[in-house]
C-alpha cells in the first residue's frame, strides 16, 4: 500500500504514512521533521562564480581563433590597434555570454518566488501560521479561498473546494476537488484528490495532509527538471563554430605552403617568409565575424521589440528561422484563455451567442441569479471563469442583473455540491412568491425537472424532449464546448429547510448554455501561413482529449476527424522512447500531458533533427520551454518562471508575432549569410592574391595593406548587409533545418568562384601595372604596381557588395539604394581607402605611391568588372539551371 502513490490510497492510510492525525503535528515533531527533510523551499545547482562564468566563455573556438589572430597581429605584426579590436570584440561577447548565463538560475528563484509566504497549520490541536518553509510531511494544512497551496496535498476534507492550477496543468477552469481515493493512474490534471504546491485556491474550503515539501512536490519535480536541462547549441552556434574550424584548417595549411613554398624559391629569408604566412593568415581570418554577427542579431532584437517579440537571447533571432515545429500550449497561446458563450439552447433550438436570447425566455436571469461572480467599481469581473462568462454573456446583451438582484435580492442559496453538480438560490419576486434558479450539468439538471418553459409557455417536459436536450448537449460536447443547464420554479414560501431535497424537486428547465475558452481569432490565419512556410504547429495541452481536437480542428492544426493525430499523456506513457521517435511524426495534438511529456515530445522531434520552438505560459511549460531550440514564453500571461527559461518573450500573447519573428529571424539568417558571403569571398581573394604573388615571385602586399583592407571594407559594408529589407517570398521558403549552414543553398560556391574571381582580377590589374608600367624605373614600377593591386584589392570587394545584396536576384532588378546604412558604409571605406592613396603623408606610412587617372581608371573597371561577371553567372543560374530567387 506504501508505494502507491498518495491519491491512489484512502486518507486514512496516507495520515498513518505520514504518522499524524488530524490534530496535527506537535511542535517539537514538526521541528524535527523540518530538520530531517529541510526547509520547504525549491533548490538549485549551486552557482558558478562570476569568474568561473567569464573563463567558460573563451572556450568557443571562434574565441580561441580570434586570440590567437590578436596575438600574431600584435606581437608579430606590431599592429596594436588591430590587436586591441580584436580582444575588444572577445571580451564583449564574453561579457554578453555571462549575462544570458545567468537565466536558469532565475527561473528557480521565480519559482521559489511563487510559493506562499504563509500557512495556516494544525500544530498541537491548534491552528497556527507559520512560514510556509517551515510546512514539513505529515502537517495539516487548512485551506480557504485566495490561499497559495504551500506544499503538496492529499485532501482529507473538501467543503465546495476549488484550485485553480492553469500555471501547473494548462487547464483554464478551476478544479473541483473531492477526497474519495482514485483507483488507477492519472495524471496531474486528474488527481481530483490533491492539492499541488504553488496553485491556488478560488472557492470553498479544505483540509490536507502534506505528502511533499521543497523538491518533492510537483512543482520541486518541474524546478529539477528546469536546473538539470541542458543549454541546445542553436544552429547559429553550431554553424560558426564549424565554420571556425574549418578556416582554421585552412589557414593553417595555405600559409604552411606559402611558407614552405618561398623558403624553397630562396627569394626571402625565413623571418620574411614566416611573416609573409603570418599576413596571409591574418588575411584568411574574418576576425570581425562574430562581433558583425552580433551587431546583426542586436539590430534584429530592436526591430522585433517594436514587434511586441521580446529576445532575451540574442541566437534566438536566428534560431526562429530555422524554426520547423511550433509545439503550442493551448491555453492562453492558442486561445484566450477566457471563458465565453458561444452557443444556447432553448425553445427547442440551438442559438448563436451573437443573436441574445429571447424576451420571454428566463435564461438571462438563471444565469446570473445561481452565479457568485462579483463585479468591482470598474466593471472587473472576479470569481469562477465558467461563473464570470455567464454575468459576461448577460451583461452584452442588455440585462442589467445587479439592477434585477436588487429588485429580487438572494434570500437564500443551495451551495454547489460537486457529486450533485447542481447551484441553487432563492429570490425573493416582491409579491410573496420566490424564484428559484438553478444550474448545473444537463444530466442531473433533467433528473430533477420535471416542465419545459418553452416560448414563456410552461409544460410538462416529455421523453421527447429529454431525448432532443440530451442529444443537443452531446453535440455540443464534443466540439469541447463545456455545457450547463438551466433551470427554474415559481414557489410560494422558502422551505424551512433549504437543501437539495427541498429545492431542487419539480423544477422547469429553461434551456442550455455552451461555454468554451475560444482560439484567439488571428491564430488561424498564423497557422495557415506557418504551414506554407514548411512549420508544423502542434498543440500541447492539460486539457481532455476532446477538448483538444475540437480546437486544433477549429485552428487547422489538423483536419477534422483526424483522430489517429491527437494522443494523451496516458498514451505515450505506454509508448518507449523508440516507438515514440518513430511515430512522432503522426501525432499533432496532446492532451491530458504532464511537464515531463512536453520535455519528451519536444526531445524526441529534436531527435528526428528537427529544429523546436516551443511556446507556453505556465510553470509546467518551463523545462519544455528550455529543452526546446527556442522557448516562447508569453509576456501578459505567462508565469515569471516561464518567462526566466524562454528564449523569447510575446509582449502582446499573440501567436501571430511568432510568426512575424520567424520571418524576421529568416530575415536575419539571410542577412547574416550576405555578410559571411561578402566576408570570406574577400577574405579568400586576399588569400589568394598574396599565394599567388608569393607562387610567381612578385613583390607582395605588406601586412598593413591586409589590416587595412580588413579594417575598412569588412566590417562597416557586412554590418550594412546585416540590415538589408526582406527579398520577397522569404516566408514561401521551407525552413532551413538543423544541418544547414550558412554555406548550403549554393552560398559556399558562391564564395569560392566569387573569392577567386576577385583575387583574379587584382592580379591582372597588378599583371597590367607592370606590363604596361607608367614609369620606367623598376622600382617605380613595382610600387605602382602594388599600389594599384592594393587599391583593387579594397575597392573591388566594395564593388563585391552590391552583388551580395541577393545570391541570385539581379542587382538591376532590385531597389540598389533602399538601404541607407549600406550607402553610407559604402562610401565611408571607399573615402577610408582612397585617403591612404591620395592624402600626402600616409603614402610613406602604407608604402604606396600616388596614381594618375589612367591607373585609377584601370582600378575602377576591375570594380566594375566584378559586378558584370557575377551579374551574368547569375543570370545563367536563373535562366539555365533554373535556380529560384
Amino acid at each position: 500500500m506504501a508505494n502507491k502513490p498518495s491519491y491512489q490510497r484512502d486518507t486514512q492510510s496516507v495520515m498513518q504514512d505520514q504518522k499524524t492525525t488530524a490534530d496535527g503535528l506537535s511542535s517539537q515533531e514538526a521541528q524535527d521533521r523540518l530538520n530531517q527533510y529541510g526547509p520547504n523551499a525549491l533548490a538549485a545547482k549551486k552557482k558558478k562564480t562570476l569568474l568561473g562564468r567569464f573563463l567558460d566563455q573563451f572556450k568557443d573556438f571562434m574565441i580561441i581563433v580570434l586570440l590567437v589572430a590578436a596575438l600574431v597581429a600584435g606581437v608579430v605584426v606590431h599592429e596594436w590597434a588591430d590587436a586591441a579590436i580584436i580582444l575588444a570584440v572577445v571580451l564583449l561577447n564574453a561579457v554578453f555570454g555571462v549575462f544570458q548565463e545567468s537565466k536558469a538560475e532565475q527561473a528557480i528563484e521565480s519559482l521559489q518566488a511563487m510559493t506562499s509566504p504563509n500557512a495556516n497549520v494544525r500544530r498541537d490541536g491548534k491552528v497556527v501560521v507559520v512560514p510556509s518553509s517551515e510546512v514539513v510531511p505529515g502537517d495539516i494544512i487548512l485551506l480557504e479561498a485566495g490561499d497559495v497551496v504551500p506544499a503538496d496535498l492529499r485532501l482529507i476534507e473538501s467543503a465546495n473546494l476549488q484550485i485553480e492550477e492553469s500555471a501547473l496543468t494548462g487547464e483554464s477552469v478551476p478544479v473541483n476537488k473531492q477526497i474519495d481515493t482514485i483507483d488507477e493512474e492519472a495524471g496531474i490534471g486528474d488527481r481530483t484528490n490533491m492539492a499541488f504546491m504553488s496553485t491556488n485556491v478560488t472557492y470553498g474550503r479544505g483540509l490536507g495532509v502534506v505528502t511533499g515539501t521543497g523538491m518533492q512536490t510537483e512543482v520541486g519535480h518541474i524546478a529539477s527538471m528546469l536546473d538539470n536541462q541542458k543549454e541546445m547549441q542553436t544552429p547559429l552556434q553550431a554553424n560558426l563554430a564549424k565554420l571556425g574550424r574549418a578556416l582554421t584548417v585552412l589557414i593553417l595549411v595555405i600559409a604552411a605552403i606559402v611558407f614552405v613554398v618561398g623558403l624553397a624559391k630562396g627569394s626571402e629569408d625565413p623571418a620574411n617568409m614566416f611573416l609573409t604566412a603570418i599576413s596571409l593568415a591574418v588575411a584568411a581570418i574574418p576576425e570581425g565575424l562574430p562581433a558583425i554577427v552580433t551587431i546583426i542579431l542586436a539590430l534584429g532584437t530592436q526591430k522585433m521589440a517594436k514587434q511586441n517579440a521580446l529576445v532575451r537571447r540574442l541566437p534566438a533571432v536566428e534560431t526562429l528561422g530555422s524554426t520547423e515545429i511550433i509545439a503550442s500550449d493551448k491555453t492562453g497561446t492558442l486561445t484566450q484563455n477566457k471563458m465565453t458563450v458561444e452557443q444556447t439552447y432553448y425553445d427547442g433550438e440551438l442559438h448563436p451567442a451573437t443573436e441574445g436570447v429571447a424576451d420571454d425566455s428566463r435564461l438571462l436571469q438563471i444565469m446570473s441569479f445561481a452565479n457568485d461572480t462579483n463585479e468591482q467599481d470598474d466593471g472587473t469581473l472576479l470569481g469562477d471563469p465558467t461563473e464570470t462568462a455567464l454575468v459576461a454573456f448577460a451583461k452584452l446583451h442588455d440585462f442589467d442583473y445587479l439592477a434585477e438582484l436588487q429588485q429580487t435580492p438572494r434570500v437564500a442559496e443551495v451551495p454547489f455540491d460537486s457529486e450533485r453538480k447542481l447551484m441553487s438560490t432563492i429570490h425573493d419576486l416582491g409579491n410573496g412568491q420566490f424564484l428559484v434558479a438553478t444550474k448545473g450539468a444537463p444530466d442531473e439538471l433533467l433528473r430533477v425537472s420535471s416542465k419545459i418553459d418553452q416560448h414563456g409557455t410552461v409544460r410538462d417536459l416529455t421523453e421527447s424532449d429529454r431525448d432532443n436536450i440530451l442529444g443537443t448537449n452531446h453535440q455540443l460536447a464534443t466540439q469541447a464546448l463545456r455545457v450547463l443547464g438551466m433551470a427554474y420554479q415559481i414557489v410560494d414560501q422558502v422551505p424551512v429547510d433549504v437543501n437539495p431535497m427541498s429545492v431542487e424537486q419539480e423544477l422547469t428547465f429553461a434551456g442550455l448554455v455552451a461555454m468554451i475558452d475560444p482560439e484567439r481569432p488571428e491564430v488561424r490565419q498564423s497557422v495557415e501561413e506557418a504551414k506554407r512556410a514548411g512549420i508544423r504547429p502542434l498543440m500541447i495541452t492539460g486539457d481532455h482529449r476532446d477538448t483538444a481536437q475540437a480546437i486544433s480542428e477549429r485552428l487547422g492544426i489538423i483536419t477534422p476527424g483526424e483522430d489517429h493525430a491527437v494522443i494523451t499523456g496516458r498514451e505515450l506513457d505506454q509508448i518507449s522512447d523508440e516507438d515514440f521517435a518513430n511515430s512522432v511524426q503522426d501525432y499533432s495534438v496532446y492532451a491530458r500531458v504532464a511537464p515531463e511529456h512536453k520535455v519528451r515530445i519536444v526531445n524526441a522531434w529534436q531527435g528526428q533533427g528537427k529544429v523546436v520552438a516551443m511556446t507556453g505560459d505556465g510553470v509546467n511549460d518551463a523545462p519544455a520551454l528550455k529543452a526546446a531550440d527556442i522557448g516562447i514564453a508569453m509576456g501578459v500571461t505567462g508565469t515569471e518562471v516561464a518567462k526566466g527559461a524562454s528564449d523569447m518573450i510575446l509582449a502582446d500573447d499573440n501567436f501571430s508575432t511568432i510568426v512575424d519573428a520567424v520571418r524576421a529571424g529568416r530575415k536575419v539568417f539571410a542577412n547574416i549569410t550576405k555578410s559571411i558571403q561578402y566576408l570570406l569571398s574577400a577574405n579568400l581573394g586576399e588569400v589568394l592574391t598574396l599565394f599567388m604573388m608569393t607562387m610567381i615571385g612578385w613583390d607582395i602586399l605588406a601586412p598593413v595593406h591586409i589590416l587595412w583592407i580588413n579594417l575598412v571594407t569588412d566590417t562597416l559594408p557586412a554590418i550594412a548587409l546585416g540590415v538589408e529589407h526582406t527579398e520577397r517570398g522569404i516566408m514561401q521558403q521551407k525552413p532551413r533545418g538543423r544541418n544547414s549552414s550558412f554555406l548550403s543553398g549554393g552560398v559556399g560556391t558562391a564564395i569560392i568562384w566569387q573569392g577567386l574571381l576577385e583575387g583574379a582580377l587584382t592580379l591582372g590589374v597588378y599583371w597590367l601595372a607592370i606590363t604596361f608600367p607608367v614609369h620606367t624605373s623598376s622600382a617605380a614600377m613595382h610600387a605602382d604596381a602594388l599600389t594599384m593591386a592594393y587599391v583593387t584589392l579594397g575597392l573591388i570587394q566594395l564593388f563585391h557588395a552590391f552583388n551580395v545584396k541577393s545570391l541570385h536576384g539581379s542587382l538591376f532588378s532590385m531597389h540598389v539604394w533602399n538601404n541607407k546604412a549600406f550607402n553610407w558604409a559604402i562610401g565611408v571605406a571607399a573615402l577610408a581607402l582612397a585617403v591612404t592613396v591620395v592624402v600626402p603623408g600616409f603614402n610613406g606610412l602604407f608604402h604606396v605611391t600616388t596614381l594618375n587617372a589612367l591607373q585609377w581608371g584601370m582600378v575602377a573597371g576591375a570594380g566594375i568588372l566584378m559586378i558584370l561577371v557575377v551579374e551574368i553567372v547569375k543570370f545563367f543560374q536563373r535562366r539555365v539551371l533554373k535556380v529560384k530567387i
